[in-house]
């Protein structure tokens, strides 16, 4: 087989009629990425390839490569400094010759066939020639912001916004008529964490957003209702929210006052009084989701700026994170239980970056729910578990504990407008998946039987999340 041919991962007549001819035309929804309201709105042309592709430019620096290109021991000079394009793209040619098996591998060859008709692997001694080619399409109109999402046929986007952020960009880009739609997801990471620098100042943000006082727990409830409100009339339909640890620990309203007021001094807060504030913070928001038909995404287990020495030079989101190893199932459990209890539990996808928890984390949602088709579900592959493989083993610890029909599909993840290729990949491992199991003969070897599936799980299951 050539590489990256059209049968990739399809090995069975079965999968490749299942990919081919059901999954692989369908629209994308993306509810989850981190591109740039912005830019999509302003629609501006990448510099060259390793703006698109590598730097820190932009917000598009892709973590993903940089570690790979440190394992390499390629100097910061040419990851996330200020070297020559062209000296950063050889750079990365050099790391893509010792990272085959890497799902990295598989995205940059698939982000050259797919958008740029490059179908000869990156070396050294292709890089010019590629480099040449990539850059000179990027300087076309063929090749701005939005007509990337349009060549991957976007059918909505999620950005990830803070509850402060106005959203003029959605505002003006909703006016256009683009063929795609521009949605806000509502991030409010930063009211969930009263120990981080800054908090206070949020706050102070909060109230001139608002246009009102937060003199307490209450108040900042409220306020958070007031912008899911301004958010849903923007087109929002979901929250994201970066756990990371789940904790809980119930609290009386005076507890949460007093710790709020502590928060907001900047005065330290022990463990359990984190764990009272979050716990708390978070089942009112999934009161205010529910009531307004939304879904939650819950992202667990992220170690977050490991390597001290580089957070201080380079900063978050640089490529020193990792999987954390919390106990996850009961405090997760806990908060599902009150929310169940108390009528407050909306529509919930919770992610792990470890795949440990996979069966821990599905088990407990099978417990609760059961208002909606598919309303609470172990999310896709995320992050390090982007691979093959780890698609493939989410699909399968999903279809043994639930409903895989119900699944809502894949993500990106992404801050790189050419990472869309990924949702292809996704379709590949799931019709590959169904094909095996048909000729291990534990389902039909019938593609109009399961090309409802595929559709659904492609894509339909997803499109339905903004229907509310």
């Amino acid at each position: 087989m050539a590489f990256l041919d059209d049968d990739f991962l399809l090995g069975t007549q079965l999968s490749r009629e299942l990919f081919h001819e059901v999954a692989e035309n369908l629209p994308l929804v993306d509810y989850h990425c981190h591109l740039h309201a912005k830019e999509i709105y302003e629609d501006p042309n990448f510099d060259n390839i390793v703006d698109a592709w590598l730097t820190d430019g932009h917000n598009y620096g892709d973590h993903y490569k940089w570690r790979l290109e440190r394992a390499n021991g390629i100097p910061e000079r040419l990851i996330t400094g200020d070297g020559d394009p062209w000296d950063k793209f050889m750079a990365y040619a050099q790391t893509m010759e010792q990272a085959v098996g890497s799902p990295v591998y598989l995205w940059t060859h698939m982000e050259l066939q797919r958008y740029f008709g490059i179908r000869e692997p990156l070396t050294t001694k292709t890089a010019k020639s590629i480099f040449d080619q990539t850059n000179e399409q990027l300087a076309t109109p063929d090749f701005s912001r939005r007509a990337l999402l349009r060549r991957m046929n976007v059918k909505i986007v999620c950005t990830t916004d803070s509850p402060e952020d106005n959203l003029e960009y959605h505002d003006q880009f909703a006016k256009e008529g683009e063929s795609f739609r521009m949605v806000p997801a509502f991030r409010p990471d930063a009211a969930l964490n009263p120990t981080a620098k800054g908090y206070g100042d949020w706050i102070g943000t909060m109230e001139s957003v608002c246009g009102k006082p937060i003199n307490d727990f209450s108040g900042l409830v409220d306020a958070l209702r007031d912008r899911v409100e301004y958010f849903h009339q923007h087109g929002s339909r979901l929250s994201d929210h970066a756990v990371d640890v789940v904790e809980f620990a119930p609290a009386t309203a005076e507890n949460l006052d007093a710790i709020f007021s502590k928060a907001r001094a900047g005065l330290d807060l022990d463990r359990r009084e984190q764990a009272q504030y979050r716990a708390a913070l978070l089942l009112e928001l999934m009161r205010i989701y529910k009531d307004k038909g939304w879904t939650m995404q819950l992202h667990l287990q992220a170690s977050r700026n490991n390597n001290s020495t580089a957070f201080r030079k380079l900063g978050a989101d640089t490529g020193y994170d990792s999987m954390a190893d919390n106990s996850v199932a009961a405090p997760l459990a806990a908060l599902l239980d009150q929310a169940q209890s108390s009528d407050i539990l909306p529509r919930t996808i919770v992610y792990s970056l470890n795949p440990n928890d996979y069966m821990a984390i599905a088990t407990d949602l099978g417990c609760f729910g059961g208002d909606d088709r598919g309303q609470l579900q172990l999310g896709n592959a995320w992050w390090f578990n982007d691979t093959v493989t780890g698609m493939r083993r989410q699909l399968e610890v999903l279809a043994e504990t639930s409903l895989l029909g119900n699944a809502v599909g894949m993500t990106t993840d992404s801050r790189s407008f050419l990472s869309f290729p990924r949702h292809e990949l996704f379709r590949r491992v799931l019709c590959g998946l169904l094909g095996d199991w048909a000729a291990q003969g534990v389902i039909p070897d019938d593609k109009e039987y399961l090309a409802p599936l595929v559709r659904a799980v492609s894509y339909e299951n997803a499109l339905a999340l903004f229907e509310s």
